[in-house]
């Protein structure tokens, strides 16, 4: 029961909303004509702001990609130079590294050479 009510509501609802439409057209203050053109003018108007704003969203797009290149090619060149700076570091403690290695390897090789020299001079080599 409770039903039928909802239903008879809801055809009483769309009866007055059709009536209202219908009512709305006979006393509309612009001829059907003018109604279509104004429709016509609203949606080309509607189309041409949105053609507009598509453009300038598309430029905003357009420029917040072009800076987003720029800061990572900003970035790139740092890592690059940080790098550059690193391997310069690395190479200068290699060759520090090199000739501390020759440096001390003099230094064994002539008290290597000192100590063979004092060896021979303290024995004596008996004579046949």
């Amino acid at each position: 029961m409770a039903e039928d009510n909802k239903a008879y509501g809801l055809a009483w609802f769309l009866a007055g909303l059709g009536v209202g439409a219908l009512v709305g057209i006979l006393y509309a203050p612009k001829s059907g004509r003018e109604t279509r053109e104004d429709i016509v003018s609203g949606a080309r108007e509607g189309t041409e702001y949105l053609r507009n704003r598509t453009k300038q969203a598309a430029e905003e797009v357009s420029a917040l990609v072009d800076k987003s290149k720029e800061q990572v090619a900003e970035y790139v060149d740092r890592g690059r130079e940080a790098v550059d700076r690193g391997r310069a570091q690395w190479e200068e403690f290699v060759e520090r590294g090199k000739s501390l290695v020759a440096e001390q390897s003099g230094r064994v090789t002539a008290a290597v050479d000192a100590g063979r020299q004092a060896y021979k001079t303290t024995t004596v080599t008996p004579e046949v």
